[in-house]
């Protein structure tokens, strides 16, 4: 399988403290990759250098293309989305108005197919077609997650980086938003995924990578680690709570 991203000694500092030290990974075309780590352990920088927003020592390649001084706009002409932590909706527009920004890009190309996306979405997030007009400030913590999503989708992104998607969501409702990650797999979409809840990931993800402190200190398939006796006392049995 051909490399759609590849990282190799990837380093951020704040200051004069180091929050990821030579970080390595590789996401390939249509798989979904994750990141599980402790709270603190540098997956959202990591997230962040990647689209551009932190500078970085080392090498971003995407496409074979080195990008690591790139800033981000043009990362996400590219076809790189990152959906953050706080999902960051505009939450005085209505839901069809955030889906439309995230279309800007295509917008300015002339791209004709976004209707048609639009009716993607809406076939994908039933919820959101029935709440269209409705200001996305009052949607439930699960919806706005959705939209977040479609958000995402509405760029037509090659690379999609999802940092804590189940964050503050009921458990019927993290069960959904998983159940859509996995299946945007078939769209061809590559997923890097940042999670707290480390036995979901693994169970959606082909490869996986655990991140403590600042480095990648494991990596392997997803069944690899879900067998690791290290990440099941860490993550995945009774501290599984405290995972990030």
């Amino acid at each position: 399988m051909s490399a759609l991203l590849e990282v190799r000694d990837l380093c951020v500092a704040y200051g004069k403290v180091e929050a990821l030290h030579r970080a390595a990974l590789r996401v390939e075309e249509g798989k979904i990759v994750t990141v599980i780590g402790p709270n603190g352990a540098g997956k959202t920088t990591l997230l962040a250098a990647l689209m551009g927003m932190l500078p970085a020592r080392g090498s971003v390649k995407y496409l074979g293309r080195e990008i690591v001084r790139e800033e981000p706009e043009p990362r996400v002409s590219h076809g790189i989305c990152l959906v953050p932590e706080k999902r960051e909706l505009f939450a005085a527009m209505t839901v069809a108005d955030n889906l439309v920004l995230g279309a800007f890009h295509r917008y300015r190309k002339g791209d004709q197919a976004i209707a048609a996306d639009f009716d993607e979405v809406y076939r994908r997030f039933p919820h959101l077609k029935e709440r269209h007009a409705q200001l996305a400030g009052t949607l439930s913590g699960g919806e706005r997650q959705m939209l977040a999503l479609g958000r995402a989708l509405m760029g037509r992104p090659r690379l999609l980086m999802l940092d804590e998607p189940s964050l503050g969501l009921a458990p019927i409702v993290v069960r959904e938003i998983f159940r859509i990650i996995a299946d945007l797999r078939s769209t061809g979409v590559s997923i890097l995924l940042v999670e707290q809840n480390a036995r979901a990931a693994l169970q959606v993800a082909d490869y996986g990578y655990v991140l403590e402190t600042g480095e990648m200190v494991l990596e392997g398939e997803s069944a690899e680690l879900t067998a690791n006796p290290r990440v099941i006392e860490s993550y995945l049995g009774l501290a599984s709570g405290k995972a990030a």
